[in-house]
Parts: structure tokens; sequence; C-alpha cells
């Protein structure tokens, strides 16, 4: 499977250039979105490419957003590129299953995040303040527990690094407070949504985080939606409250750097075949098991 680390389009507008995906502009009112193979961690991207990993990120984009077309709309205007404009068909070795043509849209300046479990920064919260995002929780919780209810806790959106976890009433600051109480809502309705399907599949959706523009003057879902990248899924057989979980992502990675003397700063060390087998294999179980699909 060839390996795609970075896009060339010559003709066409790079408008960013993020840790995975380039965007690029088609005229004033649409984009190219391409997720490319690359992979990071600690805010570093590695020097190799994880195989089909930018194909299953679009692919579990495109089957949760036809999913949850009854709960909100989403940028989306075509995968196929048969169906983008004609300018790129001649890229279509670079483009073919991992690019969405999608709407452009306004995109609002906060990380909407639902937690349904406590983990990641929201347990590194919990442990020092006792809640999460400013939002109190009961006393005694482990790690990986479930949350009495799902909570929507925002997150600023980092040019670069970490984003940073602010609380709602600092949100509805940024952005007003209709449309913070508007993201909240569609946040956690979708995560809702998606928390039960995964749940069919035997697939625990621990948190996620989505992204929100307006397109004139309508709201819509956009970004990536619901993949390992932007999720924590865990497998349901093997939860255990009371430490980290087994994750469908970039963990085989992450243990791997752990295990070296590297102070997790640019240039980042390469990565052995064998963990990007392994991490390109987990990419691929989490979109089989979601979807009942193969790629």
């Amino acid at each position: 499977m060839k390996v795609i680390t970075t896009t060339s389009l010559p003709g066409v507008e790079l408008v960013a250039r993020g840790k995975v995906r380039e965007v690029y502009a088609m005229g004033p009112d649409r984009l190219l979105i391409v997720a490319t193979d690359r992979i990071s961690a600690f805010d570093c991207i590695l020097p190799q490419g994880i195989p089909g990993k930018g194909r299953v990120l679009t692919a579990m984009s495109l089957y949760w957003f036809d999913l949850l077309s009854d709960v909100v709309p989403n940028h989306l205007i075509s995968a196929n590129v048969d169906e983008y404009p004609a300018e790129l068909h001649q890229f279509r070795d670079q483009l073919e299953g991992r690019s969405m043509y999608v709407k452009r849209c306004r995109m609002e300046p906060v990380e909407c995040v639902a937690r349904g479990y406590v983990s990641g920064s929201g347990w590194k919260d919990y442990q020092r303040t006792g809640a999460i995002c400013g939002i109190e929780l009961p006393p005694g919780l482990v790690e990986s527990d479930r949350l009495p209810e799902p909570i929507f806790t925002p997150a600023s959106k980092a040019t670069s690094g970490h984003d940073e976890n602010i609380t709602f009433e600092a949100a509805a600051a940024d952005i007003g407070l209709a449309t913070a109480d508007l993201l909240r809502e569609l946040t956690l309705k979708i995560y809702a949504r998606a928390a039960e399907h995964a749940e069919s599949r035997g697939i625990i959706l621990a948190d996620t985080k989505f992204e929100f523009g307006w397109h004139h003057e309508q709201l819509l879902l956009g970004d990536e939606v619901l993949t390992p990248d932007s999720s924590r899924y865990w497998p349901r057989d093997t939860y255990q409250p009371g430490g980290p979980q087994p994750s469908f992502d970039k963990q085989f990675v992450r243990d791997y750097l752990e295990t070296l003397t590297w102070n997790k700063q640019p240039p980042a060390p390469d990565l052995p075949a064998d963990v990007i087998t392994r991490t390109a294999e987990k990419y691929h179980e989490a979109y089989r098991r979601i979807t009942g699909l193969t790629l």
C-alpha cells in the first residue's frame, strides 16, 4: 500500500497543512481536505507514515457523517473524485479514498469535547480540582470511570501544541452564550447517538471532539468526525476502570516512544516496522469494528 505523507497539487492553493490534513482552497466557498498518512505523538510529526491511516480517517468520517445526518448537517459535498472540479482529476492518485470536497465554513474557535468517561486531560483535571473544565464531579472516581452522565468540556483551539481545556463560561464569553448553548446541545446529542452505536459494536466511546462552523447562516459539523484521531475508543470486553485502557489509536507509537531517551522535541525518532504495522492494524480494526466494513 502506497503511503502518502505529503500531497502536491500544483496550481491548487494550499491554505493549511496540519499534523495530518492538508487543506486546499477551491474558490471562495469550497475546500478540498486531504487526510495524509502522517502520524504525530507528543505534538511531533513522526518521520514515517502509517499505511492506510488517511483512508481510515476519511472513510470513518464519511460513515459517521451519513449516520448522523438526521442529527446535524455537515460540510461534505462529495468524496468521489469524479464529482470534484475537473482540475483535480489529474491528482486522483493522491486524492482517491482520502479526500473530501466540502463547503468552506467560518469555524467556531472552540473544540467541542464530549466526555462520558474520565480519562486523558480530564483525569488530570479531576485529580487536581475534583472537576473537569469547572464541572464538579463526584468524589472518589478512578481513572477511566464512567461519568454519571456525559459532559461538554470545551477547549480553546491551539495553533500549535495542545488545545487548552476551558470552562463553558469562558467559551460563552468568547463566542456568545446562545452559540455556546447550541454547540453544547449538539455535541452531547451527537455523542449520545455515537456512543450508543459504538456500544452496539462492542466499543466504548470514552470521549471525542467535534468542530462546527457556519456556511452562510447554517451551522455545520465539519473537519473529521469520530475517528480514532479525534476520539478515545476502548474495547468493551477488556474495560476495567482504575487505569488507562487499551485504545484503537496510536497507542503503540506512544508506548514505543516512551521507551526511548527522547526529549519529545523535534526531530522525532524513526519508528520500527513492527510498531508501524501494529498501529496500522489498530486503525483498520477500529474502522472494521465500528462500521462492519473493511477497506
